[in-house]
């Protein structure tokens, strides 16, 4: 006769009540009374770390320009945000613009968030502007804080200035149609975000909500999340943000170095004093502090043009700028080959930045007084080596050429001549005699040839 035994049944029965032995042998029912508990112990801790991340929120505040270390803040933290499965992101914004390129990977990393984006401009006095604008609408929801501003998107070039011809109207164009696209995506007002580039306006808070820029003027991060708790996000749910958990994602020391180099003006800045540095050090050879300072400044130089836009024909220029200063050391040129060499540095610094629309540039206020300095190095340098190699040599046989000193033992035609502190055999073409004062005219295997003085 065949038994049917529901194993579920048998289990919890076995387990809990120690019945039906004939069920499981007794080696599975062990492992069973461990197994069951771990599984629901596991269960347990990964619900509750879920709750847990549904009822927090990130913060990432943006400060200052918008460069690629900012980029790359922005969006290691909303993956992060998506990967923990947070309730929201709040990115707090203070910026005067930057990079478009920078911009471009922000809000891209916004669109392919999966948990809700917040844009907030803050704290009172803040402003986003330039790229900063596009950022800001470019979130789910889009925010304020009182007296602060948004606008002015009109993209510009190198060291802020317009952008002249056709490439202006090229890069407007192209600008205008990606905030029209993204104001339209957001439902947001596309004519306002055209005039922004085109036209450069700027407008107030409580102007941006009654033009339909952002969505809400919040005086705090508490007002802000009390007013968008309970708001339902397109594909993304509704905001759940009672008794929320409030967590700033902090930046990393390399994020914090990458952002403070990235900046076109601090990466000149270090690209110049390492080319002195080396140029010191190849003159003057044993140096070392020169050298070392200088290979640390023109590597992180070159670490920080990895992350800008730069122009390879401004770096040729200032690298044939310093071959003409070297050359300048070695051939007599009354001067040609040093302004050659600041001209080509010239040239060279304002081309290095590619003019591509962007508000970060070499400003005027750090290429001029940079240019000058370091242009007024290369050239007294390369006038002092220059100089010392036409200067008479101060020691050695050499050294006594035209010196003035005594006759010690009449020239008759050979005798003794004290020089220089030190007693030396000498020879003249005329009778000398002793006491009289002669002229060093040459060296000849440690004799010196002497005249009258």
């Amino acid at each position: 006769m065949r038994m049917h035994v529901n194993p579920l049944k048998c289990i919890i029965n076995q387990v809990h009540n120690k019945s039906f032995p004939f069920c499981l042998g007794s080696n599975r029912v062990k492992i069973i009374r461990f197994v069951i508990p771990a599984l629901l112990l596991s269960l347990f801790c990964f619900f509750g770390n879920v709750l847990a991340a549904e009822n927090e929120i990130y913060i990432i505040k943006i400060s200052g320009s918008i460069n690629p270390a900012v980029a790359d803040f922005v969006k290691k933290g909303i993956v992060k945000a998506s990967a923990d499965g947070v309730a929201c992101i709040i990115v707090q914004i203070d910026t005067p613009g930057g990079l478009a390129e920078s911009m471009r990977e922000i809000v891209m990393a916004i669109f392919a968030s999966k948990v809700p984006v917040i844009s907030y401009v803050a704290p009172s006095g803040a402003r986003a502007a330039s790229a900063g604008v596009m950022i800001t609408i470019a979130a789910d929801i889009a925010a304020m804080a009182p007296g602060t501003n948004i606008g002015a998107a009109h993209p510009v070039g190198v060291g802020g200035k317009e952008i002249g011809g056709t490439m202006s109207e090229k890069v407007v164009n192209d600008m205008v149609a990606y905030v029209k696209s993204i104001a339209k995506k957001r439902k947001k007002n596309a004519e306002w975000a055209e005039k922004a580039v085109r036209k450069s306006i700027s407008v107030t808070e409580t102007e941006a909500l009654k033009d339909n820029v952002i969505d809400i003027v919040a005086k705090d991060l508490d007002d802000l999340i009390r007013q968008i708790n309970g708001r339902k996000i397109e594909d993304k749910g509704v905001l759940k943000l009672d008794n929320v958990k409030k967590t700033v994602l902090e930046e990393s020391l390399r994020t914090k170095i990458l952002k403070t180099i990235s900046d076109p003006n601090v990466a000149y800045i270090l690209m110049m004093i390492g080319l002195a540095g080396l140029y010191f050090e190849l003159s003057h050879p044993g140096a070392v502090l020169p050298g070392v300072v200088g290979g640390i400044s023109i590597i992180l130089a070159f670490f920080a043009f990895q992350t800008i836009p730069v122009n390879f024909a401004g770096f040729l220029l200032i690298f044939l700028a310093i071959i003409f200063f070297i050359m300048e050391m070695k051939i007599a040129s009354y001067g040609l080959l040093s302004i050659a060499g600041i001209a080509a540095l010239l040239l060279g610094s304002l081309m290095l930045f590619e003019n591509n629309g962007t508000d970060m540039g070499l400003s005027w206020k750090v290429l001029i007084p940079t240019l000058s300095v370091i242009s007024g190095f290369f050239v007294v340098i390369s006038g002092l080596v220059f100089k010392s190699q036409l200067a008479q040599p101060r020691t050695g046989a050499l050294g006594l050429v035209g010196e003035i000193g005594t006759v010690k033992e009449a020239i008759m035609p050979e005798g003794k001549v004290f020089v220089h502190g030190e007693m030396w055999k000498a020879t003249s073409k005329d009778p000398i005699g002793t006491g009289a004062r002669v002229r060093v005219l040459k060296v000849v295997n440690l004799v010196l040839e002497v005249e009258p003085e």
